[in-house]
């Protein structure tokens, strides 16, 4: 097995906002950063709608995991971040449609508070 670290930042991704990479492939998998509501070209969507946000967060998962050779079929463990555990309904069914027939560990944690005051953030690993 190789050591190498192979960094991606997809093309149809905004430009990460910090000294991070929006994944990182290693020993046969995908780490893939935090992922916020923040649009291909940089929008910030922190006055959306928490669906809103949710898609944006959850298609941005989906752009790393294709940028690194990898989907959302073949997705490990799932950690979510919301501001407000009483969204967790409204999260699992949006997230149940989006992962279709995936069932990836998962955590849910209430936060405090997120950068830009985004309502929910999102990281996995997956096989790459």
């Amino acid at each position: 097995m190789s050591n190498a670290i192979n960094c991606i930042d997809p093309r149809d991704s905004a430009a990460p906002g910090g000294h991070y990479s929006h994944a990182a492939v290693a020993g046969g998998f995908v780490f893939v950063s935090g992922q916020l509501p923040i649009a291909p070209d940089g929008n910030k969507l922190a006055d959306a709608s928490f669906e809103e946000q949710t898609r944006q967060v959850l298609d941005n998962v989906a752009r790393a995991l294709v940028a690194a050779g990898s989907g959302i079929d073949k997705l490990v463990q799932v950690r979510v971040y919301v501001t407000d555990i009483a969204l967790w309904p409204q999260f699992n069914t949006l997230y149940a449609a989006w992962a279709g027939a995936a069932r990836p560990a998962r955590a849910v944690v209430p936060v405090p508070v997120l950068h830009y005051g985004f309502k929910i953030e999102v990281e996995a690993v997956a096989l790459a």
